[in-house]
């Protein structure tokens, strides 16, 4: 079987994370890669002299018989530069997320389906087996009926002068909530502060309702004196943290709970029983995500399935970021998703398009 041959289209903060994988798995060669700028171009010719090209216009890659790209550049160059490259034929890998907006995300999953490409968008954290066990735990009843779920994705920056954090961040724990729920958020609202630079929020604070009535609520910050990457799942018989800082326990169940018992013959008098079991560490084999993702992309390139985090993943999570944007913009208003969009509190009353109605 003759390897994938591979172009990476940006080479600066995650570009050679991606490059790195794909070099190292067998059935792939990374024959060129593309950044505007000539510096990262040069460190990574120097690092992996095994590739064949560098260019820094990116269309150039169309005249060297590849089969696919993966695209690491601004997200504001995402759609352009993902159709163009589908156009020609090429499967295509972008990171998150995978457009600004919807209506874009929407459109590329035409051109792939037009074009016969596969399209992935790069949410690592659904190929993450910690994330995958905690996956696994809820659908099994483990942790019993879901309450709530918190998620923390907090640090001393990186700072951007594009992007808000809820763009930068949100979408990592946005991808992972819909994959350990199975479902979209009914409802989304936000709140943020701009701390340092003005207009572009460092901080920010997002609510959701999902289907069965369970509550999940993300901070993102790029504002914070410790990096915090966590994820608290409370259910009605367990409770399980995932801690992707950690380097070796990066979950533990907590056999604990509490119900409501009645106290007295007294109608209305109620006292509560509290369980404390045992935390378990369970052993989790720890593959890097991103070459689990980059191996998944090359078995549906190589033949044509859908992959787990397609066009329509990444379109969903851009939907949920939009309507966090849209509540931020009107001091934290609840956005409701719809079938055919979003609809804020003020219109809710009057609209049947909920799509978990």
């Amino acid at each position: 079987m003759t390897d994938l041959r591979i172009g990476a289209i940006g080479c600066g903060y995650w570009g050679p994370n991606l490059i790195r994988n794909f070099i190292e798995i067998p059935g792939a060669q990374v024959i060129a890669i593309s950044d505007l700028q000539q510096e990262p171009l040069n460190r990574m010719m120097q690092r992996f002299p095994q590739i064949e090209r560098s260019t820094r216009d990116y269309r150039d890659l169309f005249d060297m018989n590849l089969d696919a790209v993966v695209i690491a550049t601004p997200p504001a160059t995402h759609y352009d530069i993902a159709r163009n490259c589908m156009e020609h034929g090429l499967h295509v890998l972008v990171e998150k997320p995978i457009t600004l907006n919807s209506e874009d995300a929407k459109s590329l999953i035409q051109v792939a389906e037009d074009n016969n490409c596969v399209l992935m968008v790069g949410h690592t954290f659904e190929y993450n087996s910690a994330v995958r066990a905690v996956k696994h735990m809820i659908q099994s009843g483990e942790l019993g009926d879901i309450y709530y779920i918190d998620a923390i994705r907090a640090s001393l920056g990186l700072f951007q002068t594009k992007a808000n954090v809820v763009w930068d961040l949100a979408p990592h724990d946005i991808s992972i909530l819909r994959y350990l729920l199975d479902a979209d958020p009914i409802s989304v609202n936000t709140h943020g502060s701009a701390c340092v630079q003005d207009g572009i929020e460092d901080v920010a604070y997002t609510t959701m309702m999902f289907p069965g009535n369970v509550l999940a609520h993300i901070r993102s910050s790029w504002l914070d004196p410790s990096k915090q990457r966590r994820i608290t799942v409370v259910g009605s018989k367990k409770m399980v943290i995932y801690d992707d800082v950690e380097p070796l326990e990066k979950i533990k169940i907590y056999d604990k709970g509490v119900k409501a018992i009645r106290h007295t013959d007294t109608f209305g008098e109620f006292s509560f029983a509290y369980h404390y079991g045992d935390v378990i560490i369970p052993y989790i084999r720890f593959d890097e995500p991103l070459r689990v993702q980059c191996q998944h992309f090359l078995e549906c390139a190589r033949d044509g399935q859908q992959p787990q985090t397609d066009g329509h993943n990444g379109m969903s999570v851009v939907r949920v970021v939009e309507a966090a944007q849209r509540s931020m913009k009107n001091g934290g208003e609840t956005v409701y998703l719809t079938q055919n969009g979003h609809v804020d509190s003020s219109t809710i009353k009057h609209s049947k398009e909920l799509t978990h109605a």
